[in-house]
C-alpha cells in the first residue's frame, strides 16, 4: 500500500496556528448570538454591539468618529453601518453641515441598548471567569504579543520569512 502524502506539502492553509483562536471567537460569538435568539432580538450580530452602545452613550457620530472610537478602519465600520442600517439598528442622519452624516441609533436599538449593555457586562464576566481557570490568560497573551510586535513588527517578521521562501522572490 502507497504511504499517504503530507497534506500540508501543496496546500499550507491545513495547517495553522491561528486558526483555533478564529474558530474559538466564531463559537464564543454564535453562543452570544444563541443568548439574542432565545430572547428574541433578532437581526443583532455580536459584532454590531460594540458600536451600538458607543452610539448610545456618545450620542450621534460620523463614521469617521466612530471608527476613531472603536479603533477600525473607516471602510471597515462603513461597511458594517451600512449592515445595521439594513438590519434597522441605525440610521444615518445630516450632520452640523449638508456635507456630514451622523450615523444615530434607531428606535429598535434604543429599545434594547440597557439589555446589550447587561449582555456586555456578563460576557466580560463569563471570559474573566473563563481566564482564572486557565494557566495563562489570554488578555495576558495579548499583551505579551503587543510587547513582541513593538520589538519587531508583524510585517518585518512576515517579510523576513519571505526573503527566505524561494517561491516568494
Amino acid at each position: 500500500m502507497p504511504a499517504m502524502a503530507d497534506p500540508t506539502a501543496h496546500d499550507p492553509t491545513r495547517q495553522s496556528l491561528w486558526r483555533p483562536l478564529r474558530l474559538l471567537q466564531a463559537s464564543m460569538d454564535a453562543d452570544i448570538a444563541q443568548v439574542y435568539s432565545e430572547q428574541r432580538i433578532d437581526g443583532l450580530k455580536p459584532s454590531y454591539v460594540m458600536e451600538l452602545l458607543r452610539l448610545h452613550d456618545c450620542g450621534p457620530m460620523t463614521i469617521a468618529e466612530l471608527a476613531e472610537s472603536v479603533r477600525r478602519t473607516h471602510s471597515a465600520l462603513s461597511q458594517k453601518v451600512a449592515a445595521m442600517r439594513e438590519a434597522g439598528w441605525v440610521r444615518t442622519v445630516v450632520g452640523d453641515d449638508a456635507r456630514t452624516r451622523k450615523v444615530t441609533l434607531t428606535d429598535k436599538a434604543r429599545s434594547i441598548v440597557d439589555r446589550l449593555a447587561a449582555e456586555w457586562r456578563a460576557t466580560e464576566a463569563a471570559v474573566a471567569e473563563l481566564e482564572a481557570e486557565i494557566p495563562y490568560p489570554l488578555s495576558q497573551v495579548v499583551a505579551d504579543i503587543e510587547r513582541a510586535l513593538e520589538r519587531k513588527s508583524f510585517h518585518d517578521r512576515i517579510t523576513e520569512k519571505l526573503a527566505q521562501d524561494p517561491a516568494w522572490g
